[in-house]
């Protein structure tokens, strides 16, 4: 067993870690806003739409700064944007802990949103697509499930901020990063497989070995992505499906509080969604390498979360009990996908050399939709006395997600342009690419090996796969 381990292929190890990453940073961050609510509200006495701004105008921020962390991550590397963002991060968090005034409020969430995009999530989501490639599927389900266990967190961070004071939760937050991600980004992080000396997914490569260099990534730059109907399509999709998808992780505490269910409980009913997460997230992604069209999977997901909140809008004022029951395990099954989504159906579409900056580019634009959730929330809630409307408006929402996903499924994939093949004996390279077998990608597509050889997908649309070692 021992020697097993010693011997697994280093991008396992690192996946652990992304794992353990991606809990720690959702712990303390995404899964707990909607604890602070209520006690700033009560201490300050600011009006819960002000109070839910300041949280929105983070979120804007973060996403406006999404582009540049994806572009830093391409440049430098997951490894340093992980640390320098870590230190910058924490250090947000001790300034938020010294809010005494609505500006602070809005401007040391805002510090703290633009730094925490460097450190969580994009980077994470690129070292995984660069050490995996028909493995992408699992390992990125796998990742998925950090952020799922980062709801193990809440009952903790809740009794804090109720306990101790939410200022404390603060300080709490910048420790236990400080902790877990500067050795992680220090002494574990490896940018490519080739820094160790090994290929993407641990096996040897034909066309690097030919070619005496490893491979390149292929792929369009942002600005080329931005002028296909792709792009804008995913991003309207994406926009949708997330502005209901975070929307209600944001705004389900205060709803559940609304509806008369305690804090203690609403903690519980968090960690069984982090329980179902860490099931139904790692099986999406193990399904999805078996998946024709995960935009048509998309599909199907929005459909589910859209009906547990329809059940859950007109039930709960008849049998709560029963009405939280069916939203629970409609949300278990439609949020599967959530975290996976992007890492599958970008590179198939536009291919890893600029995947980190495709992708901030696009989450820029996911954020113009949620940075509205908390004050949306917030507004419907002092206008109404309650949240009904703003289940109508995120079932809206999931719908609209819907026909972009599938738009998105029979629109033709741009074509990709190989890199070229600047070294020694490019000749022999393509000819011992032609000769290797075709495996299947995680998306679903086959591809032969040969670095400038088009794949064929299921619609019939040339695509480029797009994977290599290098950025």
């Amino acid at each position: 067993m021992i020697t097993k381990l010693r011997n697994a292929y280093y991008g396992w190890y690192l996946l652990v870690a992304a794992v353990v990453g991606m809990a720690i940073a959702s712990g303390v961050s995404f899964w707990v806003l909607g604890y602070y609510v209520t006690p700033l509200e009560q201490e300050f006495g600011w009006s819960r739409t002000l109070l839910q701004t300041g949280i929105s105008v983070s979120l804007l921020v973060s996403g406006l700064a999404s582009p540049l962390a994806g572009k830093v991550v391409d440049r430098w590397g997951p490894r340093r944007s992980i640390i320098w963002g870590t230190i910058f991060t924490c250090a947000s968090y001790l300034l938020l802990a010294t809010t005494s005034t609505m500006v602070e409020w809005y401007l040391y969430f805002s510090i703290n949103s633009f730094f925490r995009g460097f450190m969580f999530y994009i980077p994470f989501q690129v070292l995984i697509s660069r050490w995996f490639d028909r493995k992408r599927g699992r390992a990125v389900g796998i990742m998925a499930m950090g952020f799922s266990l980062g709801g193990f967190l809440s009952p903790v961070m809740q009794q804090i901020i109720d306990n101790v004071g939410w200022d404390a939760s603060f300080i709490f937050a910048a420790i236990i990063l400080a902790v877990i991600f500067l050795p992680l980004g220090l002494f574990m992080v490896r940018d490519h497989p080739q820094d160790m000396g090994l290929e993407v997914d641990g096996e040897p490569d034909p066309v690097a070995r030919a070619n005496g260099q490893p491979r390149v990534f292929s792929g369009l730059t942002v600005k080329q992505a931005m002028k296909t109907w792709n792009f804008w399509v995913i991003a309207l999709a994406f926009a949708t499906f997330f502005f209901a998808m975070f929307g209600w992780m944001f705004n389900g505490t205060p709803v559940y509080e609304s509806m008369g269910i305690s804090r203690e409980t609403i903690s519980f009913i968090l960690m069984l969604q982090a329980l179902g997460g860490l099931v139904s997230r790692p099986t999406f992604g193990l399904l999805a390498e078996r998946i024709p069209s995960i935009e048509l999977a998309s599909v199907g997901l929005a459909a589910i979360m859209s009906l547990g909140m329809f059940i859950l809008l007109i039930l709960h004022d008849g049998n709560l009990t029963l009405a939280i029951v069916l939203f629970l395990c409609c949300w278990m099954i439609g949020s599967a996908g959530g975290p996976v989504l992007e890492p599958l159906i970008l590179p198939k579409t536009f291919g890893l050399a600029h995947f980190g900056a495709i992708m901030g580019t696009l989450f820029m634009f996911e954020t113009i939709g949620q940075f509205l959730v908390p004050t949306v929330g917030g507004a419907i809630y002092e206008f109404t006395g309650e949240y009904d409307l703003l289940l109508v408006v995120n079932i809206g929402c999931l719908g609209l997600s819907m026909v972009f996903f599938a738009l998105a499924h029979y629109i033709p994939n741009p074509r990709i342009p190989s890199p070229p093949l600047r070294f020694v004996r490019p000749l022999v390279a393509r000819l011992v690419a032609r000769t290797e077998p075709q495996h299947q990608f995680a998306n679903g597509a086959r591809s032969a090996s040969d670095n400038g050889a088009a794949d064929s997908q299921p619609g019939g649309s040339p695509i480029e796969s797009g994977t290599g070692p290098r950025g």
